[in-house]
């Protein structure tokens, strides 16, 4: 058969039927005159009709009349919809696709039954008819979509967690990384899929981490351990890792979770029994063993801008510098903030042009001085103080600054204040602690041993203890407190009483209880923000000689320093 058969050309009922078995297709052949020349038995499967529409003659209209009585109609809405197809009209629009030259289209007949619909009408006015069965097809595509989706939703909702999460095949190559889990790395995601540990990791911690994994993957047991994690920015993070198998049998997977516990193990101050400052919910950091310390100086630092900076490098150390960040932009400020602390700077925010103008009276009073004020150009009332700004170099910087070059351009300009500056007049007054210690003892490695977590608090304690020349060393917390007494032997200790690990209480009771086998005394001074009752007999309890309330000034540590250090000789000299 061919484009230029004639009409009445006789068609080969048994070739066509076995082909059409043998192609899985159900066949309708039309004559110019739309009657029917041929139907191969197969299209009694899509559609229920008596066998005797498909008669050679039967009119297509009549044939199309029959099938939609059946119910069972290509092409129609689902039997759910609301809308409805008359009867003519369907009728019409088929007649209208069978003149087509041709047509092709999936079409749905009944609620789960999918057709592929082939239509070609040849030159010569005959019409051909293909249909197959694509049901099965048509699920495993919907199967495949409704899969895809729920990757893409799995992923939004693994991207959307804090916490760091990570999947690993039975080679332990990594398949699957949230967004926190790069954030950690500072790498993207195709940098870590298709790699294993051994290429992000030291090897040790590599090791350690396929021990477990491979563990997990054998038995099907959870692993779970507590880890210390330094992150690509510097940042300390605490996290309970979490490891579980997932899969069916002969494909499994690993997945590990990380929970972030560092706002726990750093600020819980609370206790079981309800009480403020009963220590920590976890009090042994010993438990953390050591993760990867992601931190890398040369690559956090843009070298070639420090280059341009010049000499002050060597001249200039970033640790001390004191620097002021006025903004009201809270993501500016958390990024910029850390970024200098992480390089060493005493770094601090204000948010307004009133908490400048405070802040800056209270150092006054403090007698201490600010080396950079880095000013937000879109702060609100900032051309007032960049007009009368004298105090120290001040930086205008826009929100999408980059940290880095900003904290070259704080090192030039510091460098070129101190190269300016004139030589420091010798102060006319001056404590010393060399002189009149008591015989059979040795001078303190350090007087003054201050336990204080505020960075701000810590800023201002060694600001006016080195004003008045005094050495001392700084303890974040109550346990580097009583490990710093033990090496130091410091000739006083000021406390701070809220102090995570251990708190200023329990860190002074460890003192006097070591104290009782060495026979000596060294006086604690408890510094309070409330100096309550409750809290001033809770310091007595634990052994502590006096008490201070802040904020603290010079003058209030130097009454402090010739109260409780009288071995020593503090003279003033001219």
């Amino acid at each position: 058969m061919n484009d230029v058969a004639p009409g009445g050309a006789d068609i080969s009922k048994i070739v066509l039927e076995s082909s059409c078995d043998a192609l899985g297709l159900a066949l309708l052949v039309c004559g110019r005159d739309d009657t029917i020349l041929f139907a191969s038995a197969a299209v009694l499967q899509f559609f229920p009709v008596p066998a005797h529409v498909l008669a050679p003659g039967t009119r297509l209209r009549d044939f199309l009349g029959v099938v939609y009585d059946t119910g069972i109609r290509p092409g129609t809405l689902p039997e759910n919809s609301r809308r409805r197809t008359n009867r003519e009209d369907w009728i019409a629009e088929h007649m209208a696709l069978h003149w087509r030259e041709r047509y092709e289209n999936i079409e749905r007949a009944g609620r789960t039954r999918w057709i592929c619909l082939r239509k070609r009408r040849l030159s010569s006015g005959i019409g051909i008819l293909s249909m197959s069965d694509v049901s099965e097809q048509k699920k495993r595509d919907e199967q495949l979509q409704t899969d895809l989706e729920r990757v893409e939703l799995t992923e939004r909702i693994l991207d959307a967690q804090p916490n760091p999460i990570c999947v690993k095949d039975r080679n332990l190559n990594y398949i699957a990384v949230n967004k926190a889990f790069c954030a950690v790395h500072d790498l993207a995601q195709e940098a870590i899929l298709g790699r294993s540990a051994w290429d992000l990791v030291e090897a040790e911690l590599a090791e350690r981490f396929e021990q477990s994994d491979r563990h997990v993957l054998e038995t099907g047991a959870p692993y779970s351990e507590a880890e210390h994690i330094v992150r690509a920015d510097g940042s300390d993070l605490w996290v309970v890792s979490r490891k579980y198998r997932v899969g069916v049998g002969g494909r499994h997977f690993v997945v590990t979770c990380m929970n972030d516990v560092t706002d726990i193990a750093a600020w819980y101050h609370g206790g079981e029994d309800g009480s403020v400052n009963a220590g920590l919910q976890i009090r042994d950091y010993s438990i953390f063993a050591p993760a990867q310390n992601f931190y890398d100086p040369f690559r956090a630092l843009n070298v070639q801008q420090l280059i341009e900076a010049g000499s002050m490098i060597e001249t200039l150390p970033a640790r001390g510098l004191r620097v002021l960040l006025a903004t009201a932009n809270r993501d500016m400020e958390e990024r910029v903030i850390k970024r200098l602390r992480g390089s060493g700077l005493d770094a601090c925010a204000v948010r307004n042009i009133e908490e400048l103008r405070a802040f800056v009276l209270a150092a006054e009073n403090c007698g201490l001085k600010l080396d950079t004020l880095l000013l937000d150009a879109a702060l609100s009332g900032r051309d007032d103080i960049a007009g009368s700004w004298r105090d120290c170099p001040l930086l205008q910087v826009s929100p999408d600054v980059d940290a880095t070059s900003l904290l070259a351009e704080i090192f030039r300009v510091c460098a070129e204040r101190r190269q300016s500056r004139p030589p420091l007049a010798q102060p006319d007054w001056e404590i010393s602690f060399e002189d009149n210690v008591p015989s059979g003892t040795h001078a303190p490695e350090v007087e003054v041993l201050v336990a204080e977590d505020n960075q701000i608090n810590q800023f201002v304690f060694a600001q006016i203890l080195e004003g008045l020349g005094v050495s001392h060393r700084i303890a974040a917390n109550g346990r580097e407190a009583v490990e710093l007494w033990h090496e130091l032997q410091p000739a006083l200790v000021l406390m701070d009483i809220s102090l995570p690990v251990m708190n200023g209480f329990e860190a002074a009771a460890a003192i006097r209880e070591a104290e009782k086998r060495t026979g000596r005394h060294t006086p604690v001074v408890a510094v309070t923000a409330h100096a309550s009752d409750i809290d001033l007999q809770r310091c007595r309890a634990s052994g502590m000689d006096d008490h201070i309330m802040k904020p603290v000034s010079p003058d209030m540590i130097e009454a402090l320093l010739r109260k409780h250090m009288p071995a020593a000789n503090m003279r003033a000299a001219s």
